[in-house]
């Protein structure tokens, strides 16, 4: 089943002078068709301005299109009475984690999402429990979110959305404020949940390490779709990548080096133990 699926999806902003007029638009997102399948983790990268943020908006109806059409869970984003629906189902969690968490204490922070759906109390407080657990917060259930570190902020706000319960999750560069520490534990996290609750995860970043083990990778360039692809079939186009003014891992470049010069190595290595193991093989 199709739990996101853009046709044509066009974004455009207005212009403005100073004055407030309209002077004209700009497109952020150009035609682009998404496929994305109940329960996959999907990455979109991009540099900054490609319009990766903005198509992420639209999974969660904050923005809706100029033309073509989002649906997610079956339901299109640009029908107004569809619009609670797009919400229960695709939870958003940005950058910022304290623009995101607005209670004094952890539990109630995490409760409160549930409790604007209506779910009952009791219920609320059982969803709080299992979403703290998922996310290795639950020691921290009554402490003050201001104490914590970025990566555990970032988890508490993740907890926020699962709590929620919805069939996907939109992840929009969740991990830029954080130390590599911190990277790691929401990525943790994230993958333990795709695991133990079947979330579709969508998944928005520039740091490449992060999206080796996605299912399919959409690459992002002045608001269209440049390149779509396993991992490995993205990251084998290494001089590609450059000229969308992107990384590509570490070991990927170093295989890649190793290859022009002589060596006899797959394309598209994604991860050490891949490079020693080929490199052993020749030796």
């Amino acid at each position: 089943m199709d739990m996101v699926q853009t046709e044509k999806l066009v974004f455009e902003y207005e212009k403005r002078d100073e004055e407030g007029n309209v002077i004209g638009t700009s497109r952020a997102v150009d035609e682009v068709d998404l496929d994305v399948k109940e329960g996959q983790f999907i990455a979109i990268l991009g540099h900054n301005g490609s319009g990766k943020s903005t198509l992420a908006k639209h999974i969660n109806a904050i923005l809706v299109p100029t033309e073509g059409t989002m649906w997610v869970n079956g339901r299109n984003t640009s029908e107004p009475e569809e619009l609670w629906n797009v919400r229960q189902s695709a939870g958003m969690v940005f950058q910022n984690p304290d623009n995101q968490i607005i209670g004094t204490v952890v539990e109630e922070d995490v409760g409160f999402g549930p409790e604007n759906l209506g779910v009952p109390t009791d219920e609320i407080w059982q969803r709080v429990e299992e979403s703290l657990k998922a996310v290795g917060m639950i020691e921290y259930r009554h402490h003050s979110p201001n104490k914590l570190s970025g990566g555990q902020k970032q988890r508490v706000a993740i907890a926020g959305v699962v709590a929620m319960e919805p069939k996907c999750i939109v992840l929009d560069e969740p991990t830029a404020m954080l130390d590599p520490v911190g990277r790691k534990e929401v990525l943790k996290t994230v993958q333990k949940l795709r695991e133990q609750k079947a979330v579709t995860v969508i998944l928005i970043t520039h740091y490449m390490e992060e999206v080796v083990d996605a299912d399919k990778i959409y690459v992002m360039d002045h608001g269209h779709v440049v390149m779509e692809g396993t991992p490995r079939e993205i990251f084998s186009r290494v001089e590609e990548l450059k000229s969308y003014r992107l990384d590509v891992p570490q070991v990927t470049l170093l295989a890649d080096e190793l290859r022009k010069r002589g060596l006899k190595i797959p394309s598209g290595i994604l991860r050490k133990e891949e490079l020693v193991e080929e490199l052993c093989r020749l030796s």
